[in-house]
C-alpha cells in the first residue's frame, strides 16, 4: 500500500446534488432564509454606499475606496475572527457579533438621513460594518456542518453562494433610493440583522462531546493556525487559486459604479440592476453548478470560470449600453459563483474539525485581501489610463493567472478522513506536568529494514507535515550512525497540554500513514518516549 491509499470516505462533492438537498434539514433552512434577509440589506447598503460616494467624490480611486473599506476589515480581522471560532461558542458569538452591528448599521442611517454624511464618514462606517462582518465570517461558515450531515455539505455550501439576495438587494436598493431616498437602504440593512438574530436564537446546535482538554488560547490558536495552514498542501493549493482569481476579479467590483454613471450615463436604479444581474447570474450558475462539476472538474471549472470572468471584464470595459452591461453582469455572476463554490469546497474537505474556523478564516483573509488590494489597484489605474484600460488589464491578467497558478490542484482532500482516529494511547506518567509545562520533546524510535531505507525516509517526510499540521514546532528525523536500521524521529510542542491535543488532533488518514510507516520497521514496535523541560523543585 503506498501513501496514496489514503481510507476513503464517501465524497461531499462527488454527488451530482441540486442545492435544493440541503433544504430537508430544518435548521439550514430557517438559518438561510434569515441569512438571505439579512444579505438583502447588506446588498442595498453596498449598492446605496457606492452610489452615493459617485455624488460625494466622483472621483474613481474615492469610490474604488468604498470596495477597499469593504475588504480590508476581512484581510485584517478574519483570522483573529476564526481563531476565536474554534474556541468559543459558535451560536453565542453570531449572536452577540449580529447585535453589534445591527447597533453601528443604524448609526450609519441616522447619519445619512440627517445629511451628515461625508466621504470620510461613509468610508469609516463600511469599514466598521466590514469589522463586523469579519469577526463573524469565519463562524458563519464553519457551522455549517452542524446544519446539515456531511454527504449533503456540497449542496449546503452551494446554497449557501445561490445568490438570491445578491440578485435581489442591488436591485431593491436602486428601486428604494429612487423612491424613497438615499437613507432608506441604510434603514432596512440595519432591520433586516433581526432576521439572523432570531433564527439563531431560534437554533440549537447539536450535541457534541467535544474535546475533554480547556480550551485553546488565542494567541496560542492563532499560532497553531498559522502552522496548520502552512503545512497543509490542500488548504495552500486552495489560497494560491483564490489570490489568482480575486485580485482581478475585483475590477467589477470596485469600478462598476462608474461604469454605470460614467459609461452608461445611468442613474442608482441601473446601478442597482447591474449589481442585481450579477445576483440572477449567481443564481443561474449555483443550479447548474452540480453538471458542470461532472463536466469539467473542480480544477478546469475554475479556470471555465477565470475565463468567463475575464470576458466580461472585456464587455464592461467595451459597452456604453445597458444591455451589454447586463450581459457582461449575468456572465460576471455565473462565472463568481463558479469559482467561489469550488474554492469554498475545496478549503472545506481539506479541514479537520478542530481547526476548521481558522482555515475558513485563512480562505477569507486571503479572498479579501486580493480584493482589497485589486479594488485599490484598479481604482488607480481607472485614474491613470481609464475605466477601458483598467478592465482590459483586469482580464489579461486573469487569463495569465490561469496558467501560473495550474499546478496547484484542488479538492485533492476530497474523500480523506479527517475524523479523529484517537488511536494513541494516553501517555504513562512518573512525574507531575501541569498543563502550562514544556516545552514537550517527543521522540519515536524505529528499527527499519534497511533495504526499506530510502522509501522509510520518503514516508516519513509524509509523517512530519502532519506532526507539524497538528501543532509541533519542531520536527526532524535521525539515523544511527553506529547501528544500521534505527532511526529516531522527534518532535516537540509548545507545552504538556498542547502535546494531548495532538492526541485529539491524529486523524484516521493520519493513522493510514502511520501504519504504512510501521510496515517498513522489524519485528519490534516503534518505541515513543516523551521528556518535558525540566524544572528545579521549589524549596
Amino acid at each position: 500500500m503506498t501513501l496514496q491509499d489514503e481510507k476513503k470516505i464517501p465524497s461531499p462533492v462527488d454527488r451530482r446534488a441540486s442545492p435544493w438537498i440541503a433544504f430537508r434539514h430544518s435548521a439550514f433552512t430557517v438559518v438561510w432564509l434569515a441569512t438571505v434577509v439579512a444579505n438583502v440589506g447588506t446588498w442595498m447598503y453596498n449598492a446605496a454606499s457606492g452610489w452615493l460616494m459617485t455624488s460625494l467624490n466622483p472621483d474613481p480611486l474615492t469610490v474604488s475606496l468604498v470596495q477597499v473599506a469593504s475588504s480590508l476589515p476581512m484581510f485584517l480581522f478574519a483570522f483573529p475572527a476564526g481563531a476565536l471560532a474554534d474556541t468559543v461558542d459558535k451560536r453565542r458569538f453570531l449572536i452577540g457579533s449580529e447585535i453589534v452591528l445591527t447597533a453601528v448599521a443604524a448609526t450609519s442611517a441616522v447619519l445619512v438621513w440627517r445629511d451628515l454624511i461625508s466621504p470620510s464618514i461613509l468610508l469609516l462606517f463600511t469599514f466598521l460594518l466590514g469589522v463586523g462582518a469579519a469577526f463573524s465570517a469565519p463562524a458563519w461558515q464553519s457551522i455549517v456542518p452542524q446544519l446539515v450531515p456531511k454527504q449533503d455539505l456540497a449542496a449546503a455550501v452551494a446554497s449557501n453562494g445561490v445568490g438570491i439576495s445578491r440578485a435581489i438587494g442591488p436591485a431593491l436598493g436602486g428601486v428604494v433610493i429612487g423612491g424613497l431616498g438615499i437613507a432608506a437602504p441604510f434603514w432596512i440593512n440595519a432591520l433586516s440583522n433581526f432576521a439572523v438574530i432570531g433564527a439563531l436564537l431560534w437554533w440549537r446546535p447539536p450535541v457534541s462531546q467535544g474535546s475533554r482538554l480547556p480550551p485553546e488560547r488565542l494567541a496560542g490558536a492563532l499560532v497553531i493556525g498559522f502552522r496548520h495552514a502552512r503545512y497543509n498542501p490542500n488548504l495552500r493549493a486552495t489560497l494560491a487559486r483564490a489570490v489568482s482569481f480575486f485580485f482581478f476579479a475585483s475590477a467589477y467590483w470596485a469600478l462598476l459604479p462608474l461604469v454605470a454613471r460614467n459609461q452608461i450615463a445611468g442613474g442608482p436604479e441601473l446601478y442597482g440592476i447591474l449589481l442585481g444581474a450579477i445576483g440572477v447570474g449567481a443564481v443561474i450558475g449555483a443550479f447548474t453548478l452540480p453538471s458542470l462539476k461532472a463536466a469539467f472538474g473542480p480544477d478546469r471549472l475554475v479556470a471555465v470560470g477565470t475565463l468567463g470572468t475575464a470576458l466580461s471584464l472585456i464587455l464592461l470595459g467595451m459597452t456604453h449600453h445597458s444591455l451589454f452591461g447586463l450581459a457582461a453582469c449575468v456572465v460576471a455572476g455565473i462565472s463568481w459563483i463558479a469559482v467561489l463554490a469550488t474554492l469554498n469546497v475545496s478549503v472545506q474537505v481539506s479541514l479537520p474539525d478542530w481547526v476548521r474556523g481558522r482555515g475558513l478564516a485563512m480562505f477569507v483573509t486571503v479572498f479579501f485581501g486580493a480584493m482589497t488590494a485589486g479594488s485599490a489597484f484598479w481604482g488607480q489605474l481607472a485614474s491613470a489610463l481609464g475605466l477601458p484600460a483598467a478592465h482590459f488589464i483586469a482580464a489579461a491578467g486573469a487569463v495569465v493567472g490561469i496558467a501560473m497558478t495550474w499546478r496547484w490542484k484542488l479538492q485533492s482532500g476530497d474523500g480523506v478522513d479527517l475524523a479523529p482516529s484517537m488511536h494513541w494511547p494516553a501517555p504513562v506518567l512518573a512525574i507531575d506536568a501541569d498543563a502550562d509545562r514544556g516545552p514537550v520533546l517527543v521522540t519515536v524510535e524505529y528499527q527499519i529494514n534497511p533495504e526499506k531505507r530510502d522509501a522509510f525516509l520518503a514516508a516519513i517526510r509524509d509523517l512530519g507535515e502532519q506532526r507539524r499540521r497538528d501543532g509541533a514546532y519542531a520536527w526532524d528525523v535521525f539515523e544511527d550512525a553506529a547501528e544500521t536500521g534505527r532511526f529516531l524521529e522527534k518532535f516537540m510542542a509548545a507545552s504538556w497540554l498542547e502535546h494531548l491535543r495532538q492526541h485529539e488532533r491524529v486523524t484516521n488518514a493520519d493513522r493510514v500513514i502511520q501504519d504504512t510507516i510501521r510496515e517498513f520497521g522489524a519485528a519490534t514496535e516503534p518505541k515513543v518516549t516523551h521528556f518535558i523541560a525540566a524544572r528545579l523543585q521549589s524549596t
